[in-house]
């Protein structure tokens, strides 16, 4: 017996709710998808909304579920020229605002949270490089949202040429699954 006075492994109300309801949720993924690809598809998006709605913000990029292919080659823009597996391996989500969003990689787009501190490699390149009008983002890494100049040898901030969310992404490479 615990200090809860339950038995080892015995589990709590709310637990066993909360399982009754992944067990319900799964079951009408199963069901959806026996019906054809199209609500296999609709079943998994509403899945992935429910659990976002249920967690709220999870800054944890996953790997997109192959059922959300259509979704991210719809809000991307991505044609038919590109595989589904290459899509989906270049696709992630997360949670934000209890909503679904999705990033894609594409042409070297940063998905992990923005740098927004003081770039040490920027600092480096302006030992090296005094007076820079710039500072090349091979120096700085893709996930900065500044770009860097160098004043003598001094590492400065010349503007910000991306908006971050409030979570810390870059608010431009992530859209909201609707």
């Amino acid at each position: 017996m615990t200090d809860r006075g339950m038995a080892e492994g015995e589990a709590t109300r709310g637990e066993r709710l909360m399982r009754r309801g992944l067990v319900a949720a799964g079951l009408v993924v199963i069901v959806a998808c026996v019906g054809g690809a199209a609500q296999c598809a609709a079943a998994q998006t509403e899945r992935e909304r429910a659990h976002c709605a249920r967690v709220g913000d999870d800054d944890r990029t996953r790997p997109l579920r192959s059922e959300l292919v259509a979704d991210a080659r719809r809000l991307f823009e991505i044609g038919p020229d590109l595989s589904a597996a290459f899509v989906a391996t270049s696709t992630v989500t997360r949670c934000m605002n209890g909503k679904v969003w999705l990033c894609y990689v594409g042409a070297n787009l940063a998905c992990g949270k923005a740098d927004v501190s003081y770039s040490a490699s920027a600092a480096a390149f302006c030992r090296q490089n005094p007076n820079s009008a710039s500072v090349p983002m091979s120096a700085t890494g893709h996930a900065t949202v500044y770009s860097w100049k160098c004043i003598g040898t001094k590492a400065t901030i010349d503007q910000q040429f991306e908006r971050v969310d409030p979570r810390g992404f870059v608010a431009e490479n992530w859209k909201e699954l609707r």
